[in-house]
């Protein structure tokens, strides 16, 4: 495998989450290995009728539409990096199809789902009490997650860079090491400066990274399941992290947002991945008609 250069691929991805990039790297050579096997040794032999014959073994073979999807996305990634480092001279993956996941519509959480996050529920069901530096972290993170529509891992890899300038919004780095500005609401601003001066010093320790803003227990950098477990603990029932990116900009549509500006402030790369979003909204005003009119 030592012709695709597959580690300098990796080691390229300096802003990706560690979760994701081995995602990338079992894909990645999956997909060499096929290709070995079928007597192609090095990149550029690739063709785009050969990958196209490898997304269709994969459909063959019952891998599940999003997953072969994600394969063709992360092909897509890794040719068009060895184009950009001058490795190759064409891209094969270039206007590479591949089918779109499953449409499912995204989860929405209630408004007393989201009073829970906020105000935790530990205590109501017969926990201890969260110490004041967690309850700090904890309230910062759910203000961030559901008033940015932050992904888990844009929050995890959050650093004290990113902090800089306006205090009203912050910098974030989403897919694809792709920056940008996204605004944050005032009791956010105030969670997370109470979190920084007040319950992040009660937390570090020797292994503590100077530059994350999130810590976990043990004073090490907040991880994606660090993040799940605390809003389990908080939350009437077990609550994924994405659910709350999901009803950031649910509840912007239901507002008047533009869908424009929902993508921009989701990092979306794609409009169509926005546009789910409407859907939900309709969804919730049918639910709303047939609730609550009365020849509904």
């Amino acid at each position: 495998m030592k012709a695709w250069n597959l580690d300098v691929w990796l080691d390229s991805l300096s802003r990706v989450a560690p979760s994701t990039r081995a995602v990338y790297e079992r894909d990645m050579r999956a997909l060499v290995r096929w290709f070995e096997a079928a007597g192609v040794s090095v990149p550029e032999k690739v063709t785009r009728r050969d990958l196209r014959m490898y997304l269709s073994e994969l459909h063959r073979s019952g891998y599940a539409r999003r997953t072969t999807a994600r394969k063709a996305s992360v092909i897509r990634r890794y040719f068009g990096w060895a184009c950009r480092t001058d490795r190759l001279a064409t891209d094969p993956s270039s206007a590479l199809s591949a089918p779109r996941g499953t449409a499912t519509l995204p989860d929405v959480l209630s408004a007393a789902e989201l009073d829970s996050l906020f105000e935790g529920s530990t205590a109501a069901r017969g926990a201890a009490v969260a110490e004041p530096e967690i309850e700090l972290r904890d309230r910062a993170i759910v203000e961030l997650l559901y008033g940015s529509g932050l992904r888990v891992s844009e929050l995890c890899g959050l650093r004290h860079e990113d902090l800089s300038g306006p205090s009203d919004s912050i910098t974030v780095w989403g897919k694809g090491s792709k920056q940008r500005r996204v605004p944050i609401s005032e009791p956010a601003a105030a969670a997370l400066k109470d979190w920084i001066r007040r319950g992040r010093p009660k937390m570090v320790t020797e292994v503590s990274p100077d530059d994350r803003v999130f810590l976990n227990r043990r004073g090490k950098a907040l991880s994606p399941r660090d993040v799940r477990r605390l809003l389990d603990g908080r939350s009437l029932s077990p609550t994924h992290p994405h659910a709350l990116r999901h009803t950031f900009a649910t509840h912007l549509l239901d507002g008047g947002a533009d869908l424009r500006s929902v993508q921009e402030l989701l990092g979306h790369a794609d409009l169509a991945t926005t546009q789910i979003y409407t859907r939900v909204s309709r969804e919730r005003m049918r639910e709303v008609h047939r609730s609550t009119h009365p020849r509904a």
